[in-house]
């Protein structure tokens, strides 16, 4: 008996869903999971948009969603897809703090902003495990957020 063997997947008793799932998840290394798992939690706040590799259609990631993580492909922008109104913006923001006692420290508003434009700046496009946004796809970004 496999480790999958009489798990129902996501309330799905179909057995060419559960094949399905059971390949994808099975396929992804422990490190490809890692990465995803991280990326998409700290994209949670900003409605990053994915596509379910299993039931298709475009969705927007929510807390509720989130534990299903290993079916998601999410849309991001590639990082040579920043404008120049983008990128002005992003190289004044503050990248060092300095602590109370003189070290260096990351500034991470430029992670949250990143985060928040839905760039894909740990190379998620490139390892198959993100695919890439259409110019259109996240014209409603709401900057305010960050």
């Amino acid at each position: 008996m496999g480790k999958f063997d009489g798990i129902s997947f996501y309330g799905h008793e179909d057995e060419e869903l559960q094949k399905e799932y059971k390949r994808l998840f099975c396929n992804m290394t422990q490190e490809e999971k890692q990465l995803l798992i991280k990326d998409l939690c700290g994209r949670l706040p900003y409605g990053v948009k994915y596509q379910d590799r299993i039931e298709g259609g475009v969705h927007i990631l929510t807390l509720g969603t989130i534990s299903h993580y290993e079916r998601f492909i999410p849309y991001l922008r590639p990082m040579s897809s920043m404008t120049e109104e983008e990128e002005f913006h992003y190289k004044h923001l503050d990248l060092l703090n300095y602590s109370n006692d003189g070290f260096e420290m990351p500034n991470f508003r430029s992670i949250d902003w990143l985060l928040a434009h839905h760039f894909d700046f740990r190379g998620l496009i490139e390892k198959g495990l993100a695919l890439e946004a259409s110019e259109e796809m996240y014209k409603d970004i709401h900057t305010d957020l960050i």
